[in-house]
């Protein structure tokens, strides 16, 4: 059940986003391109992040670069 508290865990990593032209679904209301994001959650395919809506909400890794 880790998805209950995922709004207040500790931030993995930072991410900025350098695209959200998205082929099958509307991303670019919820990310910013340029926007740095904290990542709550990562899977092999997915990173879960605070959106633009301050809501969690996983995207494809392809969105992202990391932030050193």
């Amino acid at each position: 059940m880790i998805h209950i508290n995922w709004e207040e865990r500790e931030t993995i990593k930072r991410l900025k986003c350098v695209h959200a032209d998205a082929k099958k679904f509307i991303v670019d209301n919820k990310l910013t391109p340029g926007k740095v994001y904290d990542v709550k959650n990562e899977t092999d395919e997915f990173y879960f992040i605070i959106d633009n809506s301050e809501r969690i909400a996983g995207f494809r890794k392809e969105y992202f670069e990391e932030v050193k």
